[in-house]
């Protein structure tokens, strides 16, 4: 017999692994002293509410100046 899953359950840790991911880029942004191509609070706004893990990527790629 198949047990039925809850779907909640199956996606909460990709929830939170996302979370966790915007929370570490977020503190990567603020402790960083230049940024490339956008402005600091720009790359905040991306980070927090546009494709969550996708633009923290895009952050770490791109406008984090190593």
């Amino acid at each position: 017999m198949i047990a039925a899953v809850n779907p909640e359950l199956v996606l909460l840790p990709l929830v939170i692994a996302a979370v966790c991911f915007d929370v570490f880029c977020l503190v990567d942004l603020v402790r960083a002293k230049q940024v490339k191509y956008l402005p600091k609070w720009l790359w905040a706004v991306l980070i927090c509410f546009v494709g969550s893990p996708i633009s923290g990527a895009v952050y770490l790629a791109v406008g984090k100046d190593q």
